[in-house]
């Protein structure tokens, strides 16, 4: 996969989204430096990343997964990493996500 490849480029940025919200709860309250500066700067990389994907692949869709797989990843870390538990209607908001995210990059 190269790396001027906007799908490559959106994967990168979204995995760098998911390690900057992933280390929030590391950061307490942004009180520690070292998960402070691995946010700021996941972040930082995220938006670069992301700003490079816009100019090739349309708006709408780029967020719509941007947010959609983020989201799903996030919940996942929170499960596995966090050990923090879901309940019925989480699993039902993550399907429905993931439905969404799959209906809008459908072909027409």
């Amino acid at each position: 996969m190269p790396l001027n490849n906007p799908w490559t480029l959106l994967l990168l940025a979204i995995s760098a989204e998911v390690i900057g919200t992933s280390c929030l709860r590391l950061s307490e309250g942004m009180t520690r430096p070292v998960p402070t500066l691995l946010v700021f700067s996941a972040y930082a990389i995220a938006m670069g990343l992301l700003s490079k994907v816009v100019m090739s692949l349309p708006l709408g869709i780029t967020y719509a997964l941007w947010s959609g797989i983020g989201t799903v990843a996030i919940v996942l870390v929170g499960r596995f990493a966090y050990q923090q538990t879901m309940g019925v209607g989480q699993l039902i908001g993550i399907a429905l996500i993931t439905a969404g995210v799959v209906l809008v990059n459908l072909k027409q």
